[in-house]
Parts: C-alpha cells; sequence; structure tokens
C-alpha cells in the first residue's frame, strides 16, 4: 500500500515538475525588444554586435563550468589521494617544478584565447563606418531629447518622457526615436546636467551621457520592430523613469515618419512646438 502511495506520489511530483517546467520555458527564453518575466538569457539580438556579444558570453560561460569541473576535479583527487587512510605516512615535498611552470604557463594562455576574441569585439564596436542616419541624444534629468539633423533629412529635435500608459511598463515613450532598418545608425551622445547612460539591450549597445562630452556609437539593426531600454547610470532621484523605446522601421516608413516629424516637432521662433501652437 506504502509503494502504492509513493509511486502515485511520485507521478504527480513528476507531473507537477513537467508542467512548471512546460510553462516556463518561453519566459526562460530572451525577449525581443524588451525583458520578459523569469528571463536569464539576454534579449534577442538585433545587430552584428550584439550576437558576438552574445557568442563571446555563451564562450565565456563554457569556459567557466570547464575551469571550475576541472578545479573540483583537482580538489576530491587530493581528498582521497591524500587522505591519512589512503597516505599513512605524510609526503614532505613542498615544491614541484612541473606545477609551479604549468599554474602559470595555463592561466596566461587562457587569458591570451580569451584576449583575441574581446579585442576583436572592440575593435567592431569602435570603428567608425559612414552613417546613414546620424541622431544626437541628450540626456536630461530625467527624459530623453532627440535631435536629428538637417543634412541627413531631419531638422528637428524632440523630447521623449515616460509615458505610464504603455506597455511595457515603465518602459514605453511618448516619442520613440525611429530608424531605417539594415542602415548604419550613428548615435551621438551626451548630457546636459548630470551622468546618464544610453542603453539598448537587443543592440548591443551601452553607452555613457557626458555632460561637456560627445560620446559616439553605431548600430545596424537588421530586424524591424521595436526595441526598448533604459538608462544605466545612477542618475538622481528619476533614474528609474528614463526609458528608452527605438523602432526600427522599413525605408518607406521611415521617409514616411521624417514628413510627419517635420510638422510634428517644427519649432517657432520663441522656441515652443508649431504643434502645440495650434
Amino acid at each position: 500500500m506504502r509503494t502504492a502511495k509513493t509511486h502515485t506520489r511520485s507521478t504527480w511530483g513528476l507531473a507537477a515538475l513537467g508542467a512548471i517546467l512546460a510553462s516556463s520555458t518561453p519566459a526562460l527564453a530572451a525577449g525581443i525588444g524588451q525583458p520578459e518575466p523569469w528571463q536569464m538569457d539576454r534579449q534577442v539580438p538585433v545587430t552584428e554586435n550584439a550576437r558576438h556579444i552574445l557568442h563571446f558570453e555563451v564562450a565565456l560561460h563554457w569556459l567557466s563550468l570547464g575551469i571550475s569541473l576541472f578545479v573540483l576535479a583537482l580538489i576530491v583527487y587530493c581528498i582521497y589521494r591524500f587522505s591519512e587512510k589512503a597516505n599513512p605516512v605524510p609526503s614532505k615535498t613542498t615544491h614541484n617544478t612541473l606545477i609551479e611552470v604549468a599554474w602559470t604557463i595555463v592561466p596566461v594562455l587562457i587569458l591570451v584565447a580569451v584576449a583575441i576574441p574581446s579585442f576583436r569585439l572592440l575593435r567592431t564596436q569602435l570603428s567608425d563606418p559612414k552613417a546613414d542616419v546620424i541622431v544626437k541624444v541628450i540626456g536630461h534629468a530625467w527624459y530623453w531629447s532627440y535631435e536629428y539633423p538637417a543634412d541627413q533629412g531631419g531638422g528637428f529635435a524632440f523630447d521623449a518622457n515616460l509615458d505610464e500608459d504603455k506597455q511595457p511598463k515603465l518602459l514605453g515613450t511618448d516619442n520613440d526615436m525611429v530608424v531605417p532598418v539594415n542602415k548604419i545608425v550613428k548615435v551621438q551622445v551626451t548630457a546636459a546636467d548630470v551622468l546618464h547612460s544610453w542603453a539598448v539591450p537587443s543592440f548591443g549597445f551601452k553607452i555613457d551621457a557626458v555632460p561637456g562630452r560627445l560620446n559616439q556609437f553605431w548600430f545596424k539593426a537588421d530586424r524591424e520592430g521595436t526595441y526598448h531600454g533604459q538608462c544605466s547610470e545612477l542618475c538622481g532621484q528619476r533614474h528609474a523613469y528614463m526609458p528608452i523605446t527605438v523602432r526600427v522601421v522599413s525605408d518607406e516608413a521611415y521617409a514616411q515618419w521624417l514628413t510627419e516629424a517635420k510638422t510634428k516637432y517644427a519649432r517657432l521662433d520663441d522656441g515652443s512646438k508649431l504643434a502645440d501652437a495650434r
């Protein structure tokens, strides 16, 4: 009777575990353009730079796992090999040249192996390709401003504040930054007051906004969609309420948005918006 009950409980336990794993599988997967509940991985990368970061991170995880298992095996071996029972007469050896050379050379080789893809990734990030679109981003306490230069088809600027009615919660803005798909977008970032940081995980993009300094980065999104980020530098009371929303659209949709934005964000001589004056 007890065996039957135990079997029944085990069956229900396995079924419950299976249900939990089945229901949590989508949650464990990375989100597209926004975080997901119980997410344990990076967001889906939509730029080559973000993919390189993801691959490099996965390689580091496997390397860390291999080193950890190797060290664990050494510890278990030492516990068994040099226990009082297995080794009643303790060794008086104090030095082993081969081991000392190995534990110096092997870590150096590991660091060199890690440095090669790391420097390659940094070179890609710091390269300066010719831009198809340039957007200047200015961090304020506590919102973002975006400027599209006239020589790039823009000639307007707008502010992007938190819109608490939009989803995902605390990540929507009243005005979105819009860029075309498969185009090199150069983002120039600065700040008007204190340190901020403009970061969009799906782009593999994070750069500090420093007052009096213009930092620069670039990305090329290869997938249309809406991508969210946040200020990633502790910048004051409402640091948690500085979301970033970037919409990646087709060339046709981007050209149409530019036309509409020139009217929507046009300013009068006194600095007020034309749309507000109407």
